[in-house]
């Protein structure tokens, strides 16, 4: 089998696999995609519960540092940010350049087609049944 075989056979596998909601285009990214750049994100974070960082159900459209039960810095819960694919891209840029003084220590993700999959991701999966 040929690469260029092998890639369409994945593709297809994954394509059948995947829920319609995540195999579509969210904005301008695709939640497919934006799933396995969270993979980055899961040494921290879960979606439906608080790990090191706040759970991500809900994320979009919530003010930052609003997790209940979670401890937030006090640079996150003063930063007045409201959650949208705009703050969202910023943020996951460079978050300690966006909220100087959080205590989130990754240093962002560089590739903004990676940020715009993850954003899919986080809008697609906050109406999944996860995050219910």
């Amino acid at each position: 089998m040929t690469m260029g075989n092998a890639a369409a056979l994945v593709a297809c596998i994954v394509s059948s696999i995947a829920t319609p909601a995540l195999a579509a285009n969210a904005a301008n990214g695709n939640a497919t995609r934006g799933l396995e750049v969270y993979a980055r994100c899961a040494a921290c974070h879960a979606l439906a519960y608080n790990r090191t960082g706040p759970k991500h159900c809900g994320v979009v459209g919530r003010k930052a540092g609003t997790v209940p039960g979670f401890d937030y810095s006090a640079a996150m819960r003063r930063s007045k940010l409201v959650w949208n694919p705009a703050t969202l891209d910023r943020f996951l840029t460079s978050p300690p350049k966006v909220v100087p003084g959080t205590t989130m220590t990754y240093d962002g993700v560089a590739d903004s087609r990676d940020r715009a999959d993850l954003i899919a991701y986080l809008e697609e999966a906050g109406r999944s049944a996860a995050c219910k």
